[in-house]
């Protein structure tokens, strides 16, 4: 899928802004704020520390941004859970060190009938601090099943990249 930039520009600027003035929002499963700090923005444009996305990618992902809103304030059913100790990224007395730390994901999914979509929305929790947006992505993949025929995948793998 081609993007012209000076869309894409548009769209990344009005998510960004949209994005800035969230702040927090309430999830009843986790009966908890989930917060939406500069590292969630980040990761929808990147798939980690230095490491970006296709065009097509963040301009997917920043269009239905708007829509997790709804999605974190109606979620009382978790789909997907996952938990792993990973190396985390801290500024520690003036210099960065990466720490072994508890994550833990939180993964709902949303069907949008008047936009013909379904999508996943990920919360991220890392061991000592609050849950926060993480990402949101079209929750499916089209791929052959073994006679060939198309089938829809409803997983994709790794939650950190994701």
């Amino acid at each position: 899928m081609e993007v012209d930039k000076d869309k894409f520009e548009l769209v990344k600027n009005n998510a960004k802004e949209f994005y800035d003035k969230v702040g927090a929002v309430n999830c009843p499963y986790l009966n908890r704020d989930v917060h939406f700090n500069e590292e969630g923005f980040s990761h929808l444009l990147s798939k980690s520390w230095n490491r970006g996305r296709s065009l097509s990618e963040q301009y997917i992902r920043l269009k239905i941004l708007p829509k997790v809103i709804e999605v974190i304030r109606k979620s009382h059913t978790l789909q997907e859970y996952d938990e792993r100790q990973m190396l985390v990224r801290q500024k520690i007395n003036s210099r960065w060190e990466k720490r072994p730390k508890l994550i833990r994901y939180f993964v709902f999914i949303a069907l949008v009938i008047k936009y013909n979509c379904r999508f996943k929305v990920v919360i991220k929790e890392i061991e000592g601090g609050k849950p926060f947006f993480w990402s949101v992505y079209p929750s499916w993949r089209v791929m052959k099943d073994c006679n060939g025929d198309k089938k829809k995948v409803f997983y994709s793998g790794n939650l950190e990249e994701d």
